[in-house]
């Protein structure tokens, strides 16, 4: 029998010094020596704290989703644009209080159902710059199923990012419309007829943000790519009401005034427009004005196909995400 020679020795030891504790084929004591076991502490620790469940991570997600519409807690750069949309439409609020200030009018130069209306564009402009970035980077670099894992489900992740774009939308159009009121009290108007048109123009911004919130996102969650997802949203919101207005205004030129009111259930912003104008009675955009605005008959198709889009919104976000989950 030969001896074995050292390397085949050195070999047979740096074999087994990874396993402490083992026996050798032969049966014999395996074990590497004391300088050749390390334990190394690497920091992990157990959780003995509560698990918060669905419910918390519904809620962090939320926040975290509308911290992100106006870049809170990114980076500088992702600020700019948010911030500078909501100076936007802060900025004409302004100028209506400080000119009835000014002037002491008895009433506003514009009232709280027409200030989205007008600024139209600029809440288009939000939706479309936020919406995907609310849902496509998830999309694109598949964090989605990390987020289903657990304890987070498909329905909580759509809530949770329906409500944080709705809540956004109703903080950047109901922040002029309080700005509004303030002016209106302090310029000494009548505390309940501007207390009464104030809750008006929050109940319509309220149904445009759950309108053009979930339009927005469903356009989004349709790509992973940030850039179609901005001209998706931009040609359904924007662009939409463009050929709506100018269709609008060709019926209008012909004498087929009874043709508007139809023509306006195909544009997000004149869906909103002719509600209001059937159930609050506010002022339309419509070309002819009140006598080409929808009736309580035209009002009612109106609500329910707003109703619908946003029932259908949701249903859609449901079911992209189911695919998306696996």
């Amino acid at each position: 029998m030969t001896s074995p020679t050292p390397g085949s020795v050195q070999a047979g030891q740096t074999g087994t010094a990874g396993r402490t504790g083992t026996a050798g084929p032969a049966g014999t004591a395996g074990q590497a020596g004391p300088e050749a076991t390390r334990i190394h502490n690497i920091g992990y620790r157990g959780y003995d704290g509560p698990r918060l469940g669905r419910a918390s991570a519904r809620k962090a997600l939320f926040s975290q989703s509308l911290r992100g519409a106006f870049g809170l807690g990114r980076s500088a750069k992702s600020k700019v644009l948010p911030m500078l949309l909501f100076a936007v439409m802060c900025v004409p609020a302004l100028i209506i209080v400080a000119v009835a200030v000014f002037t002491k009018s008895s009433k506003l130069a514009i009232e709280y159902t027409q200030y989205a209306v007008f600024l139209q564009m600029v809440i288009g402009i939000f939706v479309a710059a936020q919406a995907p970035q609310s849902v496509s980077r998830d999309l694109r670099f598949r964090t989605v199923p990390l987020y289903f894992a657990r304890p987070i489900e498909r329905v909580d992740y759509v809530l949770a990012k329906f409500g944080a774009m709705t809540s956004a939308l109703f903080i950047l159009t109901a922040s002029p419309l309080l700005i509004m009121w303030i002016g209106s009290l302090l310029a000494k108007m009548d505390f309940g007829t501007q207390t009464t048109m104030f809750g008006e123009g929050l109940a319509s911004v309220a149904l445009l943000s759950l309108l053009f919130g979930g339009i927005g996102l469903v356009m989004a969650a349709l790509t992973p790519r940030r850039g179609f997802g901005v001209a998706a949203v931009i040609a359904t919101l924007v662009i939409s009401y463009g050929a709506v207005s100018t269709l609008q205004g060709i019926a209008y030129g012909t004498d087929n005034p009874g043709a508007i009111q139809w023509i306006g259930l195909f544009s997000p912003i004149t869906l909103i427009d002719g509600v209001q104008s059937a159930f609050l009675e506010a002022p339309t955009a419509f070309p002819g004005g009140a006598s080409v605005a929808p009736g309580a008959g035209a009002g009612v198709v109106y609500l329910l196909v707003v109703l619908a889009l946003i029932a259908g919104s949701y249903g859609v976000l449901m079911r992209r995400y189911r695919k998306v989950g696996l």
